[in-house]
């Protein structure tokens, strides 16, 4: 072949694809872009509404109605900032930069992956205005053809404008106006350079940069920006490191109680998971006006709602009476100090500043008294669950305290799906689980005196903790039943070396939906061989509660547009079968025991003539308390503790301990829940036969069945007398040892 002719070939294959990719650009824009009206017209924006399941609308994702700010109320700081991070060649280019392209082509194809974006700030405005966030090719054409068209019809201050306008900063707020007042209490004019540094910063994650989520994170992103800024030579260099030393002072703004506010992490956590699910991401939950069907009972989480803050609020009292900051000063120091460092002024400060703001601060009362209060409020998380769905029918993230104290407390820790703690003895049930089907029995006796375990590999030593409830001499007797009832720890580390092993257990806990690491170590047997959090733990309950069958949590049952046209559906997920039906209703038999008149016994002085079941947890020191528990048709796990893990409930003894700190609100939350007549919670016993000991059937006087105790709403973690019992011991209405009620074992269908 000529060169001549492979000339040709060449420059008819280019003149091929360019006239290729002009058509594809002619057929994807045609008709498909904005007229001049709507140019000059954007769409309006409509919230979207959170529905609970019994349809009551608990609340909405929405955009704060915002006051436009003209282009001469824009800090010129801002602008700068803008266009030194996401636009150099604004001021020249026609909206699209064409340069910019092809080095970030360049660079993905490097990468092996999208590592930069090149839309201009034109791109970026007709992206939020007009179209959706999809990556396609298609987009990306219509992105850049509209572009061009904002250019042609309006100036580049307007350009600016419109952005600065309609940009999300995050937390809901769009535009500069709304966004300057949410996180500085300012008007856009009276924005520092830092501040919109930050604000510029926060455009590419704001989640990811808000300095509430990561501080340090926060500070870098802005430093970033300042120092694009002093690159561009927009800002003198002594102007970038005074911005860089100054602290991000993000405003508490002023907080606002709304009447659907009743599960605000609920719908904070349903926001989150939204974010990552795929099926919505051409729509904007914040402007799109969809219509979000929730599995929450609206009901069941007030009474959630009252039944924490009944509890907590005599519970606290009874911690600050017995808690004095003055036996505990090394512990004060410690908080102090770490107050300080997580202080912003003290983070951004420079290391030769930070001296002079830390003699400052802990010389400062109101500093110190803000240090103590945030570590010594008792937290809680509370889940409600339908066993039989995995459905989420309630969730309480934070205590009713730390809510009133906090204007943000709807983005805080979320202390029903986000903390990760040692379980205590709310694993044992897995344990027990094991041992049933590895031959026991409840009736087997078991020894329940001291024991050691000498690990054959390491030859280390575990000798597990003895409490009240354990046997003080070797060779003491107990029957299964009875030592899962007491929470007796020996009887437990037993099983977990001899009758079972702990990789067994750790399979167990596994699959009956556990993600968390978790080591397979004997003391899982004690719950030490993790951190869990209170929904995962609660739902692992399933298997006791569902007949053996684990079903996985979830929030939403189906999303709408607008149109009313099903754009999310939750598909029915298959139960997995964990542990046979037969050995579910034992464990069940078990844990009743635990609540009739085992550690969990408090339950019955509040909530009585349903058949319940569950199991305490207590951690060392008291820095943990749990119960998970269920009744025929509920599912639910409380978790009591603090943030500061240095501080602990082992001053208050056993009023810190599972069934004193969390049980009682399981309780009253129950009692509230099957007292009223209108929620469609009605089946009061488990419902499988019952026999005794020696295969007679046994028929419960119905008269006991539908015993009520109305006397609920009255708070009952402090005792009439003074008891010498723990959490360990029981009272003395025991199940008896030798005409246990167990259930029959039916056969898998």
């Amino acid at each position: 072949m000529t060169p001549k002719k492979l000339l040709i070939i060449l420059l008819s294959g280019t003149g091929g694809l360019a006239l290729l990719f002009a058509a594809v650009v002619y057929f994807t824009v045609s008709g498909n872009l904005p007229s001049l009206e709507q140019l000059e017209n954007p769409p309006q924006n409509k919230a979207s509404q959170i529905l609970s399941g019994d349809g009551e609308i608990i609340d909405h994702f929405f955009i704060e109605r915002r006051v436009n700010v003209p282009y001469s109320q824009i800090p010129k700081n801002f602008i700068n900032a803008l266009i030194a991070t996401e636009d150099r060649k604004f001021e020249s280019h026609w909206g699209v930069d064409i340069d910019r392209i092809l080095k970030a082509t360049i660079k993905n194809i490097m990468a092996g992956h999208a590592k930069e974006g090149a839309s201009t700030i034109t791109q970026q405005l007709a992206r939020n205005l007009f179209l959706d966030q999809t990556q396609t090719f298609s987009r990306k054409i219509k992105e850049a053809a509209t572009a061009i068209q904002i250019e042609d019809t309006y100036t580049k201050e307007e350009i600016i404008e419109m952005y600065a306008n309609t940009v999300a900063f995050g937390r809901g707020a769009y535009g500069i106006q709304v966004a300057s007042r949410q996180y500085f209490n300012k008007k856009p004019i009276d924005l520092s350079l830092s501040e919109c540094a930050y604000l510029v910063g926060l455009l590419k994650a704001p989640a990811r940069y808000d300095a509430k989520n990561n501080y340090d994170r926060a500070i870098n992103r802005r430093n970033l920006i300042l120092g694009m800024m002093r690159d561009a030579e927009v800002i003198a260099e002594s102007e970038y490191f005074e911005a860089t030393e100054q602290a991000i002072k993000v405003s508490q703004g002023k907080k606002v109680k709304r009447e659907l506010d009743i599960a605000p992490q609920f719908v904070e956590s349903i926001r989150q998971n939204l974010n990552n699910e795929s099926k919505i991401e051409e729509f904007d939950i914040y402007r799109d006006g969809l219509i979000i069907n929730t599995t929450l009972n609206a009901t069941v989480q007030r009474y959630a709602n009252e039944a924490v803050e009944q509890h907590l609020k005599e519970f606290q009292t009874t911690f600050n009476k017995a808690f004095k900051w003055g036996n505990n000063q090394k512990l004060l120091t410690s908080v102090i100090s770490d107050a300080i460092r997580k202080n912003p002024e003290y983070r951004a400060a420079s290391k030769d500043r930070k001296e002079e703001v830390e003699r400052r601060l802990r010389s400062n009362p109101k500093f110190i008294d803000s240090a103590k209060n945030t570590a010594s409020t008792i937290q809680v998380g509370l889940v409600v669950l339908d066993p039989k769905t995995g459905a989420i029918l309630a969730m309480v993230g934070s205590s009713p305290k730390f809510i009133d104290e906090t204007n943000e407390y709807k983005y805080s820790l979320n202390h029903a799906n986000q903390i990760h703690r040692q379980p205590g003895s709310a694993f044992k049930p897995f344990v027990y689980a094991l041992a049933l089907k590895n031959g026991l029995n409840p009736q087997s006796m078991v020894d329940c005196g001291p024991y050691s375990y000498k690990d054959p590999g390491s030859g280390a030593i575990w000798s597990p903790s003895v409490t009240d409830a354990d046997c003080l001499s070797a060779g003491s007797m107990i029957t299964l039943a009875e030592a899962l009832r007491k929470s007796v720890n020996s009887v437990a580390a037993r099983l977990v070396t001899q009758n079972t092993t702990a990789s067994e257990v750790k399979s167990l806990i596994e699959e009956a939906g556990i993600k968390s690491k978790l080591s397979a170590v004997p003391a899982i047997a004690l719950g030490a061989g993790g951190e869990v959090s209170p929904l995962e733990l609660t739902a692992a309950y399933t298997i006791f509660a569902n007949q053996g069958r684990y079903v996985e949590p979830f929030y939403v049952n189906t999303i709408e547009d607008k149109s009313g046209n099903v754009i999310f559906e939750r598909k029915q997920k298959v139960m997995n079968d964990v542990i046979d039906e037969g050995l579910a209703q034992q464990m069940t038999a078990m844990m009743r025991g635990v609540v009739d008149a085992g550690t969990a016994g408090r339950i019955r002085q509040i909530f009585r003539g349903v058949e319940a079941a569950g199991k305490t947890g207590t951690t060392n020191d008291n820095a943990d308390a749990w119960f998970v528990g269920y009744t025929p048709e509920l599912l639910c796990g409380v978790w009591v503790g603090f943030d500061d893990q240095r501080i602990n409930f082992d001053i208050i003894g056993r009023y810190g301990q599972g069934g004193r700190a969390a049980a009682p609100i399981w309780a009253m939350m129950m009692n509230k829940i099957y007292n009223d007549p209108n929620l469609p919670y009605k089946k009061r016993s488990f419902g499988f036969q019952e026999i005794d000991s020696l295969g007679a059937p046994l028929v419960k006087p119905q008269a006991e069945l539908n015993t009520n105790n109305n006397t609920s709403n009255q708070a009952s973690n402090l005792p009439a007398k003074k008891k010498t019992n723990s959490e360990n011991q029981t009272q003395k209405a025991a199940i008896p040892q030798g005409n246990s009620v167990l259930p029959k074992l039916p056969k898998r269908q």
